[in-house]
C-alpha cells in the first residue's frame, strides 16, 4: 500500500472519529483533560503487540524520541480538545489544518540543515491541499479569533513535533516497534502527566466510575477503535512517504474535511450537536471549490 493510499483511508477513517468525538465532548465526556486520558491510557494495548511483531530496542536516542513524539501526540489533542470544546470546529479545525502542515514543513527543514525541500510538484500539491483544507472549512460567520488562534498553535505546533519526530522513528527501526515505542510515550503521557497534575481528570476517573454508562463506555472503546486503526494508517503512511512529504501527509487532512462534509450533510439534521452544516447555494459552492484543490492537490501527488 502507498503512503498516499493509506493517507487517504486513514483519514476516511478519521473523519467519522472526529463526529463521535465532537458528539462525546458536548454530551456524556465534557472535559478535554479527562478524553485525552481516556485516549492515552488506551495507548497501554500497544503492548500487547510485542510478541507478535519485530519489537527492538534502537537504543536510548531513538527511545527517547520515540516517547517524545507520543507526549507530543497526547498534549497536542488535550489543546486541539481544549480548543474543540471552546469554540466552534469551524475556528479551531481550519486554524490547525492550516498551520500543522507548515510546522511540519518547517521542522523538517530545520532538523535535515536546510536539505529536505519540496520540489516544484511537492510545493504547488502543497499549496492546494491546505488552500482546500482551509476553505472547506471556514465560516464567514464563524472568524477565527485571536483566543482560538492562540489554542490552534500551540496544538499544531505540539502535533507537528509529533509527526516529524514519529518519521525519525520509522526510518531507523521496523514499523511496529517505532510504533510501541511511541505509544508508549503516549501512555506515559497521559498516565504520568494527567492523572497527577490535574485534579480534574483524577476526581472523574477515579471517583465517578459509577456515573459513566454502559452506552457512552461502548461509544467511547468503539470509536477509540476506529481511531486506532486510522492512527496506524496515518502513521503507516508518514513510515511510509519521504522525509520531505511529512508536511504533504498531514496537508492531506483536507480529505478528511471533504468527508466530514459529506457526512455533516447526512447527520446535521438528526444529530445537529455532532457537526451542523449549513446548506445554500453559497455553501455548496465553497465545498465544491474546496473540494476541487484537493481533487488538484491529489492529481499532482498521483501523477509518476
Amino acid at each position: 500500500m502507498s503512503w498516499l493510499l493509506a493517507a487517504i483511508s486513514a483519514y476516511f477513517i478519521l473523519a467519522v472519529v472526529f463526529l463521535v468525538d465532537k458528539y462525546l465532548l458536548v454530551g456524556p465526556i465534557p472535559s478535554p483533560r479527562v478524553y485525552v486520558f481516556y485516549v492515552g491510557a488506551l495507548q497501554a494495548l500497544a503492548f500487547l503487540l510485542i510478541p507478535f511483531v519485530d519489537f527492538i530496542f534502537p537504543g536510548f536516542f531513538y527511545v527517547f524520541l520515540g516517547l517524545a513524539s507520543g507526549f507530543f501526540f497526547i498534549i497536542g489533542l488535550l489543546w486541539f480538545y481544549k480548543g474543540l470544546r471552546v469554540f466552534e470546529p469551524s475556528r479551531i479545525v481550519p486554524a490547525i489544518g492550516a498551520l500543522t502542515p507548515i510546522f511540519i514543513f518547517l521542522l523538517v527543514y530545520i532538523f535535515s540543515g536546510g536539505e529536505e525541500i519540496l520540489g516544484l510538484k511537492g510545493s504547488l500539491a502543497f499549496i492546494l491541499l491546505i488552500l482546500g483544507s482551509v476553505i472547506i472549512t471556514s465560516k464567514k460567520t464563524k472568524k477565527i479569533s485571536w483566543e482560538s488562534l492562540k489554542i490552534s498553535a500551540v496544538a499544531a505546533v505540539l502535533l507537528a513535533f509529533y509527526m516529524v519526530l514519529a518519521k525519525y522513528v520509522y526510518m531507523v527501526q521496523p514499523f511496529w516497534s517505532g510504533f510501541i515505542w511511541i505509544r508508549v510515550g503516549a501512555l506515559l503521557a497521559s498516565v504520568v502527566l494527567l492523572s497527577l497534575f490535574f485534579k480534574e481528570v483524577k476526581g472523574e476517573v477515579f471517583k465517578k466510575k459509577e456515573s459513566r454508562s454502559p452506552k457512552t463506555t461502548a461509544i467511547f472503546l468503539l470509536n477509540q477503535a476506529a481511531g486506532a486503526a486510522g492512527n496506524i494508517l496515518q502513521n503507516w503512511a508518514v513510515a511510509l512517504a519521504p522525509l520531505v512529504y511529512v508536511s504533504i501527509v498531514n496537508a492531506l487532512m483536507g480529505i478528511q474535511y471533504a468527508f466530514l462534509f459529506i457526512f455533516a450533510l447526512v447527520l446535521s439534521l438528526k444529530f445537529p450537536k455532532i457537526l451542523k452544516e449549513e446548506v445554500s447555494r453559497e455553501v455548496i459552492f465553497q465545498k465544491i471549490v474546496a473540494i476541487l484543490l484537493i481533487g488538484g492537490g491529489l492529481a499532482i501527488l498521483a501523477l509518476k
